[in-house]
């Protein structure tokens, strides 16, 4: 399930100039920094424990993973994070009180704070336009949040 949002979240994207996390993949080091974001995204990451798990410098690995996806490491979990909290709230009817926590947010307020930076909306907006989206009913809108696509940040 998470492989098929990821490539969700890439495809929105589209290609940018030869980076991206696709092409990440193809790195042993950057894959293994987000499989570890993909496969744990509650947990606390920091840039350190992300830069020893994949047996480099701290500094070594921002760059590289700058250059190779084309944003920071901590850039990347949070955009991640929201995507999968779009998904929840899209596709299931657990309260931001039960997602927040499950994406690694300690409190509705940061978690909320984040998602309509990254999304473009509040949560509860989101689910709300989500529940009134039907291919009749603002179709645009609704082919957006099909996609998941977040807002540039």
């Amino acid at each position: 399930m998470m492989l098929v949002q990821a490539l969700r979240l890439h495809l929105a994207e589209g290609s940018r100039g030869g980076v991206g996390w696709l092409l990440a993949l193809a790195d042993k080091q950057m894959s293994a920094a987000i499989d570890s974001m993909h496969d744990y995204p509650a947990h606390r990451w920091t840039l350190q424990e992300l830069a020893d798990r994949v047996g480099v410098s701290r500094s070594t690995f921002a760059l590289k993973f700058k250059q190779t996806v084309g944003e920071s490491p901590m850039e990347y979990l949070t955009r991640w994070r929201m995507l999968l909290a779009g998904d929840k709230l899209a596709n299931s009817s657990d309260p931001i009180s039960v997602i927040a926590p499950s994406l690694g947010y300690e409190s509705e307020s940061a978690f909320s704070t984040s998602f309509k930076k990254v999304m473009g909306c509040s949560p509860r907006q989101y689910r709300r336009g989500r529940n009134l989206a039907s291919p009749s009913h603002n179709e645009g809108e609704a082919a957006r949040a099909n996609r998941l696509e977040p807002v540039a940040v």
